[in-house]
């Protein structure tokens, strides 16, 4: 309720003879007030009675007249205004009495506004309206406002085959960074016609995992707290070849010709470039004093256990310590001490490796190889490995996807590229407010087909933890934890690489065994521990190098659990938990009797009339570590939703019961909102993005929001599962709560697209979204997708991958 009260001056009648007990008018309007029905999570009230303090004075000039509202609520992350009124006021301002600390915006008019802090319960915050008069006597009145935990507070979007980003009523969407787009100064304006070069310096294709890192007004040091300035890191994974030519890419006698393979090249890897807000939109800097690209042809030092291992030793670095370049980024991780992790996913395949190329190594190698997947006979995706290069001195950039034996050249690999594979599967930590600073691969991460590297949450005193997924079907989910106890003081150091070597170059490399008990097990993949030796039948571990570098044989060795194609983690920022997405998987590779408790399901959900048998549409696993412990080695799982098409067998494929708003295929992106602002604390949104071959003769690809329960809040169920030809079999598993309407449809992408990659501003309000490979089935003449043009209506143009930027109209955080 408000208190209205005049200080500054004695005023006649403030004392109080009336002793009886009838109704004061502060009690009419309490009373009053209590029985209002307080409507949506946004405040803008109007006095109830136009209440006012009141005075008199010697020259029988009035005092301000004030009105401070009514009482009010909202939730959590949103915009709650104030609406106060004064008469005869020379000046007024707000403060806060009591209640969490917020900032209130234009607080010297009558109707400022804050974003409501995060609360666990109801909680009331109190604010006071003062107002002085001419002369100088001020009166205030207060009032208050109840905030409640923070909610989904959007309508999910419907399904769609539109091509345009699509977003809730309430939100917008700007287009900031797309494919070509210039980053270093000097670089042309991007033409989009496939004749546009240098690639170093501009945007790369296939955006994907990325991290916003907040710059200070200086452009160049950094303010972690930031949500105006900024740089964005990203990956670009691939490349949408057709639209970087002009006719497409093409062979000349059987090879490629040199532009068009460096281009290509050059189009993959990462960027940094500076972003900045300024009167409410966002932009990207061309010139940037910190951008930079950094591309296959990058140089890089090796760092950790494998360092020096002859399995590293090329014609480049014959002491095998340093690596040229990084390719097939996925997704990312980002560290407390201000680095960014750029993990290599699917890089075996641009290897050629001749037929015949076995004869000339050792068995051993050959199983090494043979494991991740560069099979002898390989021609390489793209056939970079065949340009002859104009000037000798450039022969490298395309040598170094030949890892066939040159059986001239030194035994040992040092004068060759046959063990230039070995260079890739690696998680490189970049420090991007260094534009100088030399990428380290850190091999004590191990080397796989790595999407990420998610850390758990920091706690001081507790080493910290970095969750894995192995991006292929059957493969499996591992973490690192660290040798050395994290100090926070750490993460406000200068020489941010120095920290990462010294949490990230000595641990513990663990594999995940799900039980199907329900509990799990974390294996050690430590040489010379169990299985991991030179004893070993199926490979023979020569030391700790071998087994980091081989790190997919020691996984199967250990009896680690194969997975439904184990993609991104996210860690919830509020108990630690950890989601991982597992895609999808075929009956090819896991058939009706390959099921497992952690990859319960089998069954048909068809194509149009082709039908589709395995896992199709993917599920998201979570678990608990034991003792809420991220250095435990045991812990709980269950299923926190199946993917599934709301039209599918409720008993025993569509298990979450997930209806029109948040049904979803093969969940890819995972990420929880920033613990810096209310949509990462106490009961943090999770971000699902999907990379969907299986509803998307329904939908476009999609990202949805959720407020996830916890690890147990459902229990034991036996799946019924379908295979060819109608045979059954049963499959046990645990199952969360089903997420009903805690999970909705937050966005829908163009046509062709994949939604990967996301971060916000530690503020929450503005959120970055990347948009990858629209039209990926077209060709430069028939595009099959014209956005981001159309997303301003404009239908020609060739697509391109993109970074779009989502803000809430009212100015409030993302989603709440």
């Amino acid at each position: 309720m408000s208190d209205s009260k005049l200080t500054g001056r004695h005023s006649d009648g403030d004392l109080e003879f009336n002793t009886s007990a009838n109704p004061s008018l502060s009690d009419v309007i309490a009373e009053r007030q209590s029985r209002r029905q307080l409507l949506g999570g946004m405040v803008a009230v109007a006095g109830l009675f136009g209440l006012s303090a009141c005075g008199g004075s010697d020259d029988n000039k009035s005092a301000a007249v004030i009105n401070a509202g009514q009482v009010g609520a909202s939730t959590s992350g949103r915009v709650v205004t104030l609406n106060g009124s004064a008469t005869q006021a020379a000046s007024l301002s707000w403060t806060q009495v009591a209640g969490p600390s917020v900032t209130l915006s234009n607080a010297n008019t009558p109707n400022p506004t804050f974003i409501a802090p995060s609360v666990a319960g109801t909680t009331n915050l109190e604010f006071r309206l003062t107002a002085v008069d001419g002369q100088g006597r001020s009166t205030y009145q207060d009032t208050l406002v109840t905030i409640n935990p923070a909610q989904l507070g959007f309508t999910a979007v419907a399904k769609n085959k539109n091509d345009i980003v699509t977003v809730p009523e309430g939100y917008s969407v700007s287009v900031l960074y797309r494919m070509g787009d210039p980053i270093l100064s000097g670089v042309a304006a991007f033409a989009n016609n496939g004749t546009d070069t240098n690639f170093a310096g501009r945007a790369g294709d296939h955006h994907d995992g990325m991290a916003f890192f907040g710059l200070a007004a200086t452009g160049t040091a950094r303010d972690a707290n930031s949500s105006t300035r900024g740089l964005l890191v990203m990956n670009h994974e691939n490349i949408s070849e057709q639209y970087l030519h002009v006719n497409g890419p093409t062979l000349v006698s059987g090879a490629r010709p040199e532009a068009e393979a460096l281009k290509e090249i050059e189009a993959h890897g990462v960027s940094v470039v500076e972003v900045m807000q300024s009167g409410g939109a966002w932009t990207y800097v061309q010139g940037g004093a910190l951008n930079r690209r950094i591309t296959p042809n990058t140089p890089m030092t090796l760092s950790g256990p494998a360092r020096g291992d002859a399995q590293l030793k090329t014609v480049f670095s014959p002491e095998g310590t340093m690596a040229r370049g990084t390719i097939n980024n996925c997704a990312n991780g980002v560290n407390a001490w201000g680095t960014y992790l750029t993990c290599e996913e699917n890089w075996a395949g641009y290897f050629r490796r001749a037929s015949g190329d076995n004869a000339n190594r050792s068995a051993k190698s050959v199983v090494a190889l043979n494991r991740y997947g560069l099979s002898q006979g390989a021609a390489g995706a793209n056939n970079w490995a065949t340009v002859t290069a104009a000037n000798a001195a450039d022969q490298w950039k395309f040598s170094k996807w030949n890892t066939t034996v040159d059986t001239t050249k030194a035994a040992d690999g040092t004068g060759d590229y046959r063990n230039e594979a070995n260079q890739y599967g690696w998680v490189v930590e970049i420090d991007p407010y260094d534009a100088n600073s030399v990428p380290r691969k850190r091999t004590a991460l191990g080397r796989m087909g790595h999407e990420g590297a998610w850390p758990a949450n920091f706690v001081a005193g507790r080493k910290p933890v970095f969750y894995m997924g192995d991006d292929s079907r059957g493969e499996y989910f591992y973490k690192f934890v660290s040798a050395t106890p994290w100090s926070a003081a750490d993460a406000n150091a200068t020489d941010r690489l120095a920290i990462g070597d010294k949490y990230l170059d000595n641990g513990t490399l663990y594999v995940a065994r799900f039980d199907a008990t329900g509990q799990g097990v974390w294996l050690p993949l430590v040489f010379g521990t169990g299985v991991l030796t030179a004893a070993n039948t199926t490979y023979a571990f020569a030391n700790q190098a071998d087994v980091l570098i081989n790190t997919r044989l020691a996984a199967d060795v250990l009896g680690a659990t194969k997975m439904d194609r184990p993609e991104w983690a996210a860690v919830n920022p509020a108990n630690g938990e950890v989601y991982l997405t597992l895609t999808n998987n075929n009956a090819s590779n896991r058939p009706l009797t390959g099921t497992n408790a952690a990859n319960p399901r089998h069954y048909n959900d068809p194509r149009g009339t082709t039908n589709n048998f395995g896992n199709p549409n993917g599920h998201i696993i979570r678990l608990r570590e034991a003792g809420d412990n991220a250095e435990a080695t045991s812990f709980q799982w269950d299923i926190y939703a199946f993917g599934a098409g709301a039209d599918l067998d409720a008993t025993h494929i569509n298990i979450s019961g997930l209806d029109a708003t948040n049904d979803f295929s093969s969940p890819d992106g995972l990420w929880f909102s920033r613990s810096s602002n209310a949509g990462g604390l106490v009961n943090p949104l999770l971000w699902i993005q999907t990379d969907d071959g299986a509803y998307t003769d329904v939908t476009n690809c999609m990202m949805l929001a959720a407020m996830p329960g916890r690890v147990g809040d459902g229990g034991a169920r036996t799946i019924t599962n379908t295979g060819t030809g109608g045979a059954t079999a049963t499959q046990a598993t645990f199952v969360g709560k089903a997420p009903g309407m805690q999970l909705r449809r937050f966005l829908v992408g163009p046509k062709e697209c994949e939604i990967t990659g996301i971060d916000s501003t530690p503020d929450g309000r503005t959120l970055f979204v990347n948009i990858q490979h629209p039209g990926e089935g077209g060709t430069p003449t028939t595009p099959s997708s014209n956005w981001p043009y159309s997303q301003s209506g404009t239908t020609a143009g060739r697509p391109r991958s993109a970074t779009i930027v989502i803000t809430k109209t009212d100015g409030g955080v993302i989603a709440l």
